[in-house]
């Protein structure tokens, strides 16, 4: 081993990920800059570093010092002071303030920095807000620092270091090393095989209990991810096995452990849940029997004679199934309307309010997105709100509508109801008086929801609702192919791909994935903007099966992102670059910013030196950090299955056969459903049919169709 200090120059590359990183360090003795590649990420331009490593030659590269280990002291020089001040160290202080600071305190900058931080108020500029900001980051790199060079020592990815330190803060490192599985329970983005990845380097024995237990409740939650409510205890053991590689006899000692301590829960002989979904799924079946036990609270005996009263008008002729459905939901308590596009839910949905509203009923109309709700508002001329929205959810406290303070109607009404998960569906149950009737609307052919269950599907199932389909596709709709094409392919036929000039539905062959992506690019850049006159970015959705691969959404993102907005304004953060106008996604329910799974936006400002951006979702502006920008990826192009709610004016789709594990029949139906307007398929024939061909969705495990059965016996009380 060898040992060379020297002041580092510049970073030239670094991997938020790993932490591996290639700085350029100018050291005495030598003439030219050294190149240093290692684990790094925690270095600073300016900072002087003594490194610990070997010489090593590469092919492509040459000469390179391979680190070890280092250690970081302050710089001394006032260059060298600017350059640390001015390489995103702090917040607060970017290249600007770092000369301005610099050049009013020269040598004596980082004593001041130290002990005398006021004293930063002389520098033009600076007021108490930018103090404030500046006294708090310079304290907190300090401490972030240690728990950085600690974390990567034991193979975590800097990118992380922020989260753990935000989450434990000066315990970080104690925590840590008692137990680093509590780093996936505690800390979103960290799953299990980073906590594993730690600790084993860590010395954890391959058996202990912590790291047994964490790996089980790690596949609850990754089966959680693709929509199961619970698994079976055979299912649970043999996945774990695999991933964790130990005796499965071990891995059943360790999950009885946990069932006993309720960090899990037995329900029947072999079904383990985590708690948030076992008590959403009885609870939600609970509150279902317990709101049709009320009798309705309408006498409409004369629903029929409203119902021709509304057609006269309104100027409008229901056919009878539609009659029906307005029928039954006079008198029902809680009922289920689905159809697919075109067989007129929103126009159903109308006369439901109407005949409520000629009774004197107060009705709440909601979706689970931002968007779905506004579809609803436009629609129906009424107010229409978003869950969490209409349930006022006010982060920490939670729900503020609940069993003790319902919302106060009498008819709550539900739109895009396939997307609502099992623990939304029990929030929103909680929220809702026993007297008041429920009606629920969607596609159940649609995907299901995001998040775990099969809600919409399991209550028409269970039998125990009333449940109206609407079939018949309206005159009016016959005219449109994505239409027609939509209830083909949910019909199990092969869409209609010959769109004339006047269709709204086209289909371009293009198997080559390459020339797909160039295909894409030129529609959504050039071809579609021209001939329908719309605004890329706000009316062309691309929507894709699969995020990887080169017709994947990750890439395509990445093509159109430089396509369609080649800003000079950015900001760097993991492996993306995040620029000003750019279109997003939030991945992730961030309650505190009122922001949600799947919805869409677009970054309206961003500061490169304070590394802050402001995101705007339907109207609303959210501050982020550059470290929460893991939350929100690009979405010039995203998954169908994020796509469930949202209409687009235009939806561009690549269907071929390197998504073959993806290509179902009701996904290529949901992504046809999005389009209002025009949708172009661009793909390959064989990839189409292999969809259209294969309905066999897979099945999630969930019970709550079973639990709404009234010979079910119940136990305990789920408030």
């Amino acid at each position: 081993m060898e040992y060379i200090s020297g002041v580092v120059e510049r970073i030239t590359f670094q991997n938020e990920e790993n932490g591996f990183s290639v700085i350029k360090i100018k050291a005495k003795g030598f003439t030219d800059l050294i190149t240093v590649v290692g684990s790094l990420a925690a270095v600073n331009v300016g900072a002087i570093i003594r490194l610990k490593g070997d010489w090593k030659m590469d092919s492509k590269y040459g000469r390179q010092f391979a680190v070890q280990d280092y250690r970081e002291t302050m710089p001394a020089t006032v260059a060298g002071i600017e350059k640390y001040l001015g390489s995103g160290l702090i917040k607060g202080i970017g290249p600007v303030y770092a000369k301005k600071i610099v050049r009013h305190f020269k040598e004596d900058t980082l004593r001041v920095l130290e002990e005398e931080q006021d004293a930063l108020t002389q520098v033009e500029g600076i007021g108490e807000k930018r103090l404030v900001m500046i006294k708090k980051a310079w304290q907190e790199q300090k401490e972030i620092k240690n728990v950085m060079i600690f974390l990567q020592s034991n193979g975590v990815s800097t990118a992380y270091a922020v989260k753990i330190f935000k989450t434990y803060g000066n315990e970080s490192i104690a925590i840590v090393k008692e137990n680093p599985y509590r780093l996936a329970d505690d800390i979103w983005g960290i799953g299990f095989k980073t906590a594993d990845k730690i600790a084993r380097q860590m010395g954890f024995d391959k058996n202990s209990f912590p790291r047994c237990r964490s790996g089980l409740v790690y596949v609850l939650n990754q089966l959680s991810n693709e929509g199961h409510c619970f698994a079976f205890r055979e299912q649970l053991l043999l996945e774990a096995e695999k991933i964790l590689e130990v005796d499965q006899s071990l891995l059943n000692d360790t999950l009885d452990r946990i069932i006993k301590d309720q960090t899990v829960i037995l329900d029947g002989e072999d079904a383990i849940f985590l708690p948030p979904f076992y008590h959403s799924e009885l609870g939600a079946a609970k509150r279902i029997r317990e709101i049709t036990a009320q009798p309705s609270p309408f006498q409409a005996n004369d629903a029929e004679k409203i119902i021709v009263d509304i057609q006269d008008q309104q100027k409008i002729t229901y056919d009878q199934v539609q009659k029906n459905a307005i029928q039954t939901a006079a008198t029902s308590k809680f009922m289920v309307l689905t159809g697919g596009p075109g067989t007129g839910k929103t126009t159903t949905t109308l006369g439901m309010i109407q005949i409520f509203q000629q009774l004197g009923a107060q009705v709440l109309l909601a979706a689970p997105t931002g968007r779905a709700a506004k579809r609803m508002a436009e629609a129906t001329g009424m107010e229409a709100k978003t869950i969490h929205r209409l349930l006022e959810y006010k982060p920490p406290e939670g729900y503020k509508r609940n069993r003790d303070n319902p919302l106060a109607c009498d008819v709550l009404i539900i739109d895009e109801t396939s997307m609502v998960d099992i623990i939304l569906m029990y929030n929103l149950l909680r929220g809702v008086a026993d007297e008041t009737v429920v009606i629920l609307v969607g596609d159940v052919d649609q995907l299901p929801s995001v998040g775990a269950g099969n809600v919409l599907k399991d209550i028409i199932d269970s039998g125990m609702v009333d449940v109206i389909k609407l079939t018949k596709i309206f005159r009016q709709a016959q005219g449109s192919a994505i239409i027609t094409n939509a209830h083909k392919i949910n019909q199990g036929k092969f869409p209609e791909l010959k769109g004339g000039k006047d269709s709204d539905f086209f289909f371009i062959d293009e198997e080559e994935p390459t020339r797909v992506v160039q295909v894409i690019q030129d529609l959504c850049v050039k071809r579609l903007p021209k001939y329908y006159r719309v605004d890329p970015l706000q009316d062309i959705q691309v929507l894709c099966p699969m995020h990887r691969g080169e017709t994947g959404a990750a890439n395509l993102n990445m093509v159109l992102q430089e396509a369609l907005n080649p800003s000079g304004i950015s900001l760097k953060y993991g492996a993306y670059v995040y620029r000003l106008g750019d279109k997003v996604m939030q991945i992730k329910n961030n309650y505190d910013k009122n922001v949600f799974n799947g919805d869409i936006g677009s970054i309206t400002q961003l500061d490169p030196e304070e590394r802050t951006l402001i995101l705007n979702f339907d109207g609303n502006d959210v501050p982020y950090e550059a470290t929460e920008l893991d939350e929100v990826v690009l979405a010039y192009a995203t998954s169908i299955h994020k796509s469930q709610g949202s209409e687009y004016k235009i939806v561009v789709a690549p269907f071929t056969t390197q998504h073959y594990m993806m290509l179902q029949r009701n996904l290529l139906y949901t992504c046809v459903t999005r389009a209002k307007k025009v949708f172009v398929l661009v793909g390959s024939k064989k990839a189409v049919a292999m969809a259209v061909k294969n309905n066999k969705t897979t099945k999630r495990n969930t019970m709550l169709a079973q639990r709404l059965k009234p010979e079910v016996i119940w136990e305990g009380e789920i408030g």
